[in-house]
C-alpha cells in the first residue's frame, strides 16, 4: 500500500513526456549536441534542410573537394513524376 507521502510525490512531478525536447529528448535540459544550445550543430542541421544557408566559406572547401551542395534533384524528379500521375 502507498504511503500519502509517496503519492503526493508523484502528483507534484511538473514533467511530462510532452515536455521533452523534439531534438534531443531532454526534458530538464537540453543535451550539449541540441540544436537548440549548440550554435555549431544548429548550421549543420539547417545546411542539410536548406542548402542556400550554406555559408561561402563551406562552399569554397566543398567545391575544392569535389563536392556539388544543393537540392536534391533525384527527389524533385520524383516529386514532379507523381504530380504528373495524379493528374
Amino acid at each position: 500500500m502507498p504511503t500519502p507521502s509517496r503519492t503526493t510525490l508523484y502528483h507534484s512531478n511538473k514533467y511530462s513526456a510532452d515536455a521533452t525536447c523534439e531534438h534531443c529528448g531532454g526534458v530538464v535540459r537540453h543535451q550539449g549536441w541540441c540544436i537548440t544550445v549548440n550554435p555549431a550543430v544548429r548550421y549543420a542541421y539547417e545546411v542539410v534542410s536548406d542548402s542556400a544557408k550554406l555559408t561561402l566559406k563551406d562552399q569554397l572547401i566543398l567545391h575544392a573537394l569535389g563536392v556539388v551542395w544543393g537540392a536534391n534533384k533525384c527527389l524533385a524528379t520524383r516529386n514532379t513524376e507523381k504530380a504528373a500521375a495524379i493528374v
